[in-house]
């Protein structure tokens, strides 16, 4: 019986975990070095903070009318943004992210309607000048954020990598969204728990997986409480508020890049979230605003 090993580490601001099956451990840990590093290469490559990402320069260019230039896999993410944002009409936009501005989730802070407001003109893909090749934001308050499908792209990127390595059997956990990159050795699936929106260190439910993926999207991650109103970070950009309907969705598909955005997607929709993802064909499972559990499978031949 081949082994698994486990290993963890901090990206993207949350923890992460690797399960990796191998005849040994010195094959285990060089195939998952491998897929952190790259966990870490896109962590770098995408994310605000640095000034040297591509996400930085082409926000550090906004309202200036310079086109930045994108390589093929910024422009697969790119195109894929664009797409999900013309299926979600307008609910999925990368460049919603400058509604941090004004939503401190640490500091508990509600901020008044007029500095909500304030930001909305800034908001908007449409604004965004993309030919496919290069990029250019129009107005100079824009910005790009890929917070809202990057830690997916880096789960089945590593989960990928893992595979290259010869690891037929595996999964990669970045916070709670899962790809998995084989089954056990004997066939048999992994158990993989769905957190609990409202009892940390639970879990809501538990399903098997032997290939694909499994991602979440709740509004428990970051959140606060005023006057007994929950006040979550995913933020409708045509409004600029919270979302209330759901405490968490969770989908099975194919790919952990798609999944998360269907998760992330039907938290923005609301009442219509259901029929949303039956439209999609996935399996899925939701909570609801009063704890209500929803599970539902698309129907078999």
């Amino acid at each position: 019986m081949i082994p698994d090993f486990g290993f963890e580490f901090d990206a993207m601001g949350t923890v992460c975990q690797l399960r990796v099956c191998a005849h040994s451990q010195v094959l285990a840990e060089a195939a998952a070095q491998r897929a952190i590093g790259e966990v870490r290469r896109i962590e770098a490559k995408y994310s605000r903070y640095r000034p040297d990402s591509i996400v930085s320069r082409i926000n550090a260019a906004a309202g200036t009318g310079e086109r930045i230039a994108v390589d093929d896999e910024t422009a697969g993410l790119l195109r894929f943004a664009d797409t999900l944002y013309e299926a979600s009409a307008g609910r999925f936009d990368i460049t919603s992210g400058i509604l941090r501005r004004v939503w401190d989730f640490k500091a508990a802070r509600v901020p008044s309607a007029a500095e909500v407001d304030a930001l909305l003109p800034d908001i908007g893909w449409f604004q965004a000048d993309w030919d496919g090749e290069s990029l250019a934001l129009r107005r100079p308050g824009m910005e790009l954020d890929f917070g809202g499908f990057a830690k997916e792209y880096a789960a089945d990127r590593a989960a990928a990598v893992l595979h290259e390595a010869g690891i037929a059997g595996g999964t990669v956990n970045l916070g709670g969204d899962v790809s998995v990159v084989g089954p056990h050795p004997g066939g048999h699936p992994w158990k993989i728990g769905i957190a609990h929106p409202r009892r940390p260190g639970d879990v809501v439910a538990s399903i098997d997986l032997s290939h694909g993926a499994l991602a979440t999207s709740g509004d428990y991650e970051r959140s606060f409480e005023v006057d007994g109103r929950r006040y979550c970070h995913i933020l409708d950009p045509r409004t600029g508020w919270p979302v209330t309907r759901w405490q968490s969705v969770s989908v099975v598909g194919p790919a952990c890049l798609a999944a998360g955005a269907l998760t992330t997607i039907a938290m923005l929709m609301g009442d219509e979230a259901h029929d949303f993802l039956r439209g999609q064909g996935v399996a899925f499972l939701t909570v609801d605003a009063g704890g209500h559990l929803h599970r539902e499978k698309p129907d078999g031949p």
